[in-house]
């Protein structure tokens, strides 16, 4: 069993799709970003980044219970654990390289650019004025628009970004909902479209999709304190 510590977030959308495509028993833990829950003692124990998500493998290595954070760790944790959606370097080394090279690129390119775009496109203006966040719409937005060309052109030959539907998949896939939100259209990236709603078609995405859908709500403007833990100086302080 795992314990799953997390939002409805794309972040926490990887893990929720990759433990429902692999058939795990969870249990699912509400981490509140907005209220502040990722400050908590209990759950810095296991995250201390405090970021979701984060989980606990009650039946981990060698049977002991085992804890990860950060959702490329968690995803390949997942993957050694289940034998799927990465392969073995045993026996597909090429193939596993070529998985992990895509994980990394969301991690440290996609996740975080289009996460600005996001942030400066929307968040942002419920403080300041375009006049003076145009110049981070622009950076950003452009960014998210170069990346999906990426995207589009390593799909051009292919369904999936490493050949077969893998864990690169899953990192990515939550990221491409909301384009608007970004500045993106899918439709100018015909092959990430493509690949996008094929991956949309599966159960276990429509599944994952919904964990604690109920319980959160995207505000159409955060109160002081939403504010100060999200994006201002409650983020730096603990307790």
């Amino acid at each position: 069993m795992i314990d799953l510590y997390t939002w409805p977030t794309p972040n926490g959308h990887k893990i929720h799709i990759m433990l429902e495509e692999c058939g795990l028993d969870y249990t699912v833990h509400g981490i509140n970003i907005r209220a502040g829950d990722q400050f908590g003692e209990d759950f810095l124990k296991i995250s201390p980044n405090n970021r979701i998500p984060a989980m606990i493998d009650r039946n981990g290595i060698g049977g002991q219970e085992f804890s990860v954070f950060e959702t490329g760790a968690m995803l390949i944790y997942l993957a050694d654990k289940t034998g799927n959606f990465l392969p073995r370097a045993e026996t597909d080394p090429k193939g596993r390289y070529d998985v992990l090279q895509w994980l990394m690129w969301q991690m440290g390119g996609l996740g975080p650019m289009f996460g600005q775009a996001g942030h400066f496109r929307n968040y942002a203006r419920e403080r300041e004025s375009d006049d003076k966040l145009q110049y981070g719409i622009d950076r950003y937005t452009n960014e998210a628009h170069r990346l999906y060309g990426v995207l589009d052109r390593r799909l051009a030959d292919r369904d999936y970004v490493a050949g077969n539907y893998s864990i690169a998949d899953m990192a990515i896939w939550p990221w491409c909902r909301t384009p608007d939100r970004r500045g993106v259209d899918h439709a100018e990236y015909p092959n990430v479209e493509k690949w996008f709603a094929a991956i949309d078609a599966h159960p276990a995405v429509q599944r994952a999709v919904k964990v604690l859908e109920a319980e959160s709500s995207r505000p159409a403007k955060h109160d002081e304190m939403a504010w100060s833990i999200m994006f201002g100086d409650r983020q730096f302080k603990r307790g």
